[in-house]
């Protein structure tokens, strides 16, 4: 039995272990955390001295008692190839910010606020403060813009605001990345506040109910990241301690912010009500339903807050290319925003060799059909192996049964029992047959089953991939094509494999109860997990028709067909 689980978790590292050379000669290397700084300080725009990391500014405000205030409010759009960001000076704050690269449901360019709830909690870049007056003050306020009107990136942009009470100053300086660098400072009445740059309000993506399920507070510090589900979050709660980058997060984009005093920085969280329309497609104001929204603020508690802002998608290869160079005893960049679950180690891998399986094809969904194909073939000769097992102890089953027959009189708690156990172990010995044999496949699939449910839900690059009929295989297939594929297979697989010692009621029962219970939960299922699933069924069919026709499968159909002739008289 020991060699055998063995046997299964050795053959189920195998296939990723053989395809690293593969993965290492074909796809691109992670590069060293100084080589991966080296490249941001290139195509990043020399940061003002007032932006110095490792010595944070120092009050950089206004006189006080001077004013400065606009007269009227206007906007200053930032572009580059990858964002379009627009602010407004009345707070300072960012009214769109839209993702080049990626679309929403309706195939429009992305936009990353959230509206409805950034309407009544706050927009992005907003400051965040413990005096609910001042927070209210600093977002309505209408700051004097260093620069307005379209600016292309690389760019520095300063707002500005005194009123003789209170100074602010904000300042942001954009790259060709997804980092914002961000100096925040404010000074109420002579004194400091700790007032921190949030993004406040979720994402514009969430739009039902498990988007908005989805979303979290993530942090990490060195080698411990922690992730936050909505019911762990408690609104306006702080923690004070060090961390590395922290923020939130939904299901595929992220906004975290990267202190420049990992040692001495704050997280504030935010959580919120909101309703929502019940219907995405069609909203309707009457008809609602009550959601949490998520927010973040990070700064400095003592003053002035210094700070990077990756606002952007959860994609591996961007993530990796970030650098965190306080991270310590983990890989320094944001690829810890990626929760591949429990199963993570098969699951980066497997995502990582289905990216090169693309690449060649071109398609995400056939690359799943060829990975699929792969996989069950490396595993074939373990199948074959519990197949044969299972033919076995079906074989077996009638001496099984008169063992446990004459020891029928005594009872669970009788010595003599004991002696039962060891008769059948010596017969399942002598036939050849393992107590585990029959249950082997499902050892086998699960791993990877719950690999690539945790890969597809994290996995950004297959969110609105196409394949043949469907046309986000991150979603559920919206015809429920492969859900009752997975039903018939798993039937037909049922039928057609031994099931020593059940009860042919029983047997009958689980036949049809097991399929129809997997078929009616795949319906929510992401359809690239439905078609890795119903292949996989498929290939196993396939063997199993195969093994039915050797002599032992033969052989145990007749054993079966004269068991049920007997029960009929």
């Amino acid at each position: 039995m020991e060699r055998r689980l063995l046997l299964v978790f050795a053959l189920t590292f195998l296939v990723i272990v053989l395809f690293q050379p593969i993965l290492k000669k074909f796809l691109p290397q992670a590069q060293a955390p100084a080589q991966l700084a080296q490249n941001q300080a290139q195509i990043m725009p020399q940061a003002p001295a007032s932006i110095n990391q490792s010595n944070p500014p120092q009050a950089n405000v206004i006189n006080a008692g001077a004013t400065k205030q606009a007269t009227t409010e206007g906007e200053t759009v930032l572009e580059n190839d990858l964002y379009r960001i627009a602010f407004t000076n009345r707070g300072a704050q960012v009214k769109s910010w839209v993702l080049k690269k990626y679309d929403d449901d309706r195939g429009q360019p992305l936009e990353l606020v959230n509206n409805l709830a950034a309407e009544k909690y706050g927009y992005p870049l907003s400051l965040w403060t413990y005096d609910e007056a001042l927070r209210n003050k600093l977002s309505s306020s209408l700051y004097v813009a260093s620069k307005s009107g379209a600016v292309s990136a690389p760019a520095e942009v300063t707002f500005e605001y005194a009123d003789g009470d209170v100074s602010v100053r904000k300042t942001f300086v954009f790259d060709r990345t997804y980092l914002v660098h961000i100096e925040t400072s404010v000074v109420s009445k002579g004194s400091q506040v700790a007032a921190y740059p949030a993004w406040p309000a979720g994402f514009g993506d969430e739009n039902t109910l498990p988007s908005y399920a989805a979303s979290q507070i993530d942090y990490q510090y060195n080698n411990n990241t922690e992730r936050l589900a909505i019911k762990k979050v408690s609104g306006g709660n702080t923690f004070h301690m060090p961390f590395n980058w922290a923020g939130v997060t939904d299901q595929y984009f992220a906004a975290v912010f990267i202190p420049g005093d990992s040692q001495n920085s704050a997280l504030v969280t935010l959580r919120n009500p909101l309703n929502i329309p019940k219907d995405a497609q069609k909203p309707n104001p009457q008809d609602t339903v009550p959601v949490d929204v998520l927010g973040a603020a990070v700064g400095n508690p003592a003053g002035p807050s210094v700070a990077q802002l990756y606002v952007g998608p959860k994609a591996l290869k961007t993530l990796e290319a970030i650098a965190v160079p306080t991270i310590v005893g983990a890989e320094p960049d944001l690829r810890g925003l990626i929760n591949f679950g429990f199963w993570g180690v098969i699951a980066r891998p497997l995502f990582l060799w289905l990216r090169w399986i693309e690449g060649i094809v071109g398609n995400w969904g056939w690359a799943i059909c060829i990975q699929t194909l792969i996989i069950n073939l490396a595993l074939m000769p373990l199948r074959i192996s519990s197949m044969k097992s299972a033919l076995k102890m079906q074989k077996i089953q009638p001496q099984m049964n008169s063992i446990k027959e004459k020891y029928k009189k005594y009872t669970m708690r009788d010595p003599r029992r004991q002696e039962m156990n060891t008769e059948i172990g010596e017969l399942m010995k002598k036939e050849g047959v393992s107590p585990v044999g029959g249950c082997l496949p499902l050892v086998i699939q699960m791993p990877f089953l719950f690999a690539y449910y945790g890969m597809l839900g994290s996995a950004l690059d297959l969110r609105h991939a196409s394949w043949l009929w469907i046309h986000d295989l991150s979603s559920a297939d919206p015809w429920h094509i492969l859900p009752i594929g997975i039903f018939i297979t798993m039937l037909l697989t049922q039928r057609m494999t031994p099931q020593a010692g059940m009860d042919p009621a029983q047997q009958k029962m689980m036949n049809i109860m097991m399929p129809v219970m997997m078929g009616g939960l795949s319906l929510k299922f992401a359809a690239g997990l439905c078609l890795y699933w119903s292949e996989g069924n498929l290939i196993a069919i396939v063997q199993q028709a195969i093994m039915n026709r050797t002599s032992l499968g033969r052989e145990m159909r007749e054993m079966a067909a004269k068991r049920a002739r007997k029960k009929e008289k």
